[in-house]
Order: C-alpha cells, then structure tokens, then sequence
C-alpha cells in the first residue's frame, strides 16, 4: 500500500536554519532609514530587536546552527507530518499525487511557533524582560504566548480589531499561556488613540498594529518587539518546513513539480519552498513555487514593487516589497493571517525575478475548498491555510484534464479549530 503518513524521527529533524541570502543572484535591496533613504545601521534596529535577531536579519551565511535549547522545544511537535491526499485526491479523479504538510501539529496549531520560539530564546539570552506583538487572526500570537511562557517573559499582543472579536477563543487560548491581549487599535497607545478618534469603526490592519506594538517596544527599555512574518529572521526559521519535506519525499522517491504556500507576509510560504528555490538556483531541479493570497489584499498579483514603510505610523525601516501602501486597510476577509498590506522582502525579489509567482482567490471560494478538504482529508483548515489547498486543487485539475502525472506539494501551515465562527457564517451564506 501506498503511505499516508510519511513520518521522520525525531533525530532526523534539522539541526540548521536555510538561509537563502547566501544564494541569491544578487543581492537583496537592504532596509533604509527613511530619514537618510540610506542603508541603516543595525544598532539603529537595537532598541527594537535582540541582536543575535539583527545579526540574522543581515547575515550572508548559508546555515545558521538552531541552538539545542530551540531543539528540545521543536520536539513537541517537530519532525511534523508529512501527508499524501489519497481522499482528496479520489474526489478530484487526478492522476496528480497531492502532498500536504500539516504544522497544525504544533502546541499553537500552527508553522508560527517555529519562530516564535526562537525569537522568545535569543530575547531571554539578552537579558529582555517582556516582548510585544501583533497578530492578525491570531496564531502567531498565540505561539509568542507560548513561547513567552516558556522562557519566562512577559508577552503584550496587539490583535487587528476584526480578528479579535471574529475570533474570540484565540484571544483565549493567548490568555490562557500568559499573554495580555487587546483589540488594536487600543487605547494603550498614543498612535492607538489617535486611529480610534478619526476612524472609530475603523476594523484595523496589520500595519496599525505593527505601529502599536513598536510604539509600545520603544517606550519600555526591558521590553523589543517581534514580528511573526515578512523580515529574514523570521523566514530562515520557517525553513525548517522544507528541509523535512525534502527527507520525507526522498523516502518515497518523490519531487514536487509545484510547490504551494498562502501568502501574507510570506514566512510559511518561504517555510516550504525556498529549500526548492535553492535546488532551482543549483540547476538540480525546476519545481514551479506559487504564492497564493486573497483578491481582498493582492499585494503580489497587484501591489507595486517598491520601498515601504511596514506599518502606518511609519515607525520601521523602509522595505523594498510588494506594497499595497502602508496606509491600506483591507477589508474584515475571515483569512486575518493574510490582511497585510506588504510581502517580505525575500519573496518579494524571487517575485520580481521570476522565481516565484502568484495567484489569488476570493473568500466564498476559498471556504468552499476549505469544506471540501475537511470533507476527504478530516482536518479543518484555517481559512489562510485554505488559500493553498484552493490552488492544489486548480494544479490538480488541470493535471486531470492533461492527464499529467504531477507532484503537488502544499503546506497546511495550521488548523481552523478555532476559526468555526467563520465556518458558521459561511454555511449561513454571510459571507462576502
């Protein structure tokens, strides 16, 4: 019989995170203080992040060690799963192999954690007492709580007003390992306070509460911020995904053709697929990487490609990204993961460059997708993850129509388990 589960060992679990800057063709455009429009400083970025976080965000080295204290975190959950669709691949009638790998295995349900927890160390190693953050639908929240309460710090999270009273249990599940949680904007900061007078029934943005959380990092001296997608740390720790899809395809003699991510910021995605990107840049093969993101925040399929501020306050550096405009509030779309109004810089140059494309869908057909793979494979998705499955779904029809033999491979990057408010609404038909 052919496997459903491909599973590694826990020896097996990488031990280096990928870094794809080392391997670029040329070099990425650096981030620059919008004061000068110069290449910052990194001592500039101290009072914000940990230095060893700095010192990733800008290094050329191709590995970079995952210290053991990290490694005996990830193995709660680390190696995860490996899945072959066999279900869902009946109902679609495709002679394509579909593959899916599921980080909804982790404490948190989701890839989130595996940055999380590396971010928490670096900061308790440097002597910080307390982090802040925001979140969108609140899973990279939640895995900062955790990771916060495993090194023992205090944890603020500013959750996008939508996300925080469509998803209340999140907000919950935060509490409930340590985190202080509020709706942003707040009225715990001044730039909170100021979004709150003009625009009262404003539902929030990522990029208010990015504002929010600096603001609040910048005014505490035992307290740096963090953030859950875009920058380089956070993808190079994401990698982990792709180098245990590597081994866990070897062992069935397999190679994906396409390989498959949601795309908000870009941490997942670069998570599964920048391992393949390093293959194609190498000539060893051409798997084609796809970024799927919503129609109702197309910063890939209809963003500039320019520098920008990273949140509406303009308080970061500048970024060169894929860029809706710092002062873009998408619309209150249930997939909150995904309403951000930039890409990380790194998928944003393998973009322009032709090494990545991207696709995206509406909300109603992303809940049908969603349905359809709770239906076959059992595992309800978060309505992010569902982005993905949508497009190995399309890949996988088309392979039907063609009669191609085809390998997909997506990463279903966390569970809905607490996402049912949107799944309610949906079965409802009040969803937009």
């Amino acid at each position: 019989m052919e496997q459903t589960k491909i599973i590694l060992d826990e020896n097996e679990m990488p031990k280096k995170w990928y870094n794809i800057l080392a391997d670029l063709p040329s070099p990425i455009d650096p981030p620059l203080d919008p004061r000068t429009w110069q290449p910052i400083n990194p001592e500039a970025l101290e009072p914000i992040f940990a230095k060893e976080l700095i010192r990733q965000e800008m290094s050329s080295e191709r590995y970079i060690d995952i210290p053991e204290e990290i490694l005996d975190v990830y193995r709660l959950w680390r190696p995860s799963p490996l899945f072959r669709a066999h279900q869902l691949e009946k109902v679609l009638k495709t002679p394509a192999k579909i593959y899916y790998k599921y980080e909804g295995v982790s404490p948190a349900g989701s890839h989130k954690t595996n940055t999380s927890i590396a971010q928490a160390y670096y900061n308790m190693k440097e002597g910080t007492e307390r982090l802040t953050t925001e979140t969108g639908a609140g899973q990279w929240g939640s895995a900062l709580s955790l990771a916060c309460n495993y090194f023992e710090l205090d944890c603020k999270v500013y959750m996008v007003r939508s996300s925080y009273y469509q998803k209340p249990y999140r907000k919950s599940l935060m509490t409930l390992w340590g985190g202080n949680v509020v709706p942003s904007p707040s009225s715990d900061t001044a730039f909170g306070r100021k979004i709150l007078q003009e625009q009262p029934d404003t539902p929030g943005s990522l990029g208010i509460a990015i504002s929010e959380a600096v603001e609040d990092a910048i005014a505490h001296e035992n307290t740096k911020y963090t953030l859950g997608s875009v920058l380089n740390h956070v993808v190079l720790h994401q990698t982990v995904i792709g180098a245990e899809c590597k081994k866990q395809l070897e062992q069935v003699e397999e190679y994906p053709d396409v390989v498959i991510g949601c795309c908000g910021g870009g941490s997942n995605l670069g998570g599964i697929g920048l391992e393949f990107i390093k293959d194609r840049l190498e000539g060893k093969h051409n798997a084609r990487v796809v970024a799927v993101e919503p129609s109702a925040c197309p910063t890939l399929t209809r963003g500039e490609y320019r520098y920008d501020f990273g949140d509406t306050a303009e308080m970061t550096p500048l970024l060169k990204m894929y860029t809706l405009g710092h002062d873009h509030v998408p619309p209150a779309i249930h997939a909150g993961g995904l309403r951000y109004h930039g890409d990380s810089p790194i998928i944003s140059k393998l973009c322009a460059e032709g090494l990545m494309e991207a696709v995206s869908y509406d909300q109603k057909e992303v809940f049908d997708t969603a349905v359809q793979f709770a239906r076959t494979e059992g595992i309800v998705p978060a309505p992010e993850s569902a982005h993905a499955i949508r497009c190995a779904i399309d890949e996988a029809l088309a392979a039907r129509q063609t009669g191609e033999e085809k390998v997909l491979l997506f990463n279903l990057s966390g569970h809905g388990h607490f996402d049912m408010a949107s799944y309610d609404k949906y079965f409802s038909g009040e969803l937009d």
